[in-house]
């Protein structure tokens, strides 16, 4: 199986090569634009940017799926503070399918600069005293005390993405 990830990004990288493990997947990244902000602030930018950046890495590779993961922040109607989200999108070229992952709510500090237009990377870095942590633990690893991780949070937003390929309960909706 062919798989163009529409990043260079190590951690989402990792994030679909351990998550789709069992299909021996060859993993080829592809820097491609998301065609949303650097840090998406709604839901739809999010799912937006994670859709882009399949179609774009299918687009320019000869790869059977595209795959494209996006984070961004948000507010959601049930719950009134900031949350970091994170949303996949797989294509075939023909369907385009969608999944998320874990819902993190941030901390104050750290919502009240994002909300202020910062980006959420660098925001943790400053809180952590680190660099990079995107292409680390991430804020899910750091906020959770690595109960999970960037890399899981992101392969849980691959596997409800990829799943509807890989399975026959999806052929009843066509």
């Amino acid at each position: 199986m062919e798989l163009a990830v529409g990043s260079t990004n190590p951690v989402k990288i990792d994030a679909v090569e351990r998550t789709l493990e069992r299909y021996e997947p060859t993993v080829t990244a592809v820097d491609v634009d998301s065609g949303v902000s650097e840090q998406p602030r709604s839901l739809e930018e999010t799912v937006s940017g994670a859709e882009n950046r399949a179609r774009r890495a299918l687009a320019a590779t000869e790869a059977d799926y595209g795959v494209g993961l996006e984070g961004g922040v948000v507010r959601l109607g049930a719950t009134p503070k900031l949350s970091l989200i994170m949303w996949g999108a797989v294509t075939d070229g023909d369907r385009l399918e969608r999944g998320g992952g874990p819902t993190l709510r941030l901390p104050d500090r750290v919502a009240e600069r994002v909300a202020d237009g910062a980006e959420l990377g660098p925001v943790m870095d400053d809180l952590l005293g680190t660099e990079n942590v995107a292409e680390a633990e991430g804020a899910a690893g750091a906020l959770t005390d690595g109960l999970t991780s960037r890399t899981q949070a992101l392969g849980e937003a691959v596997a409800a993405s990829f799943g509807p390929f890989v399975t026959g309960y999806y052929d009843i909706d066509t």
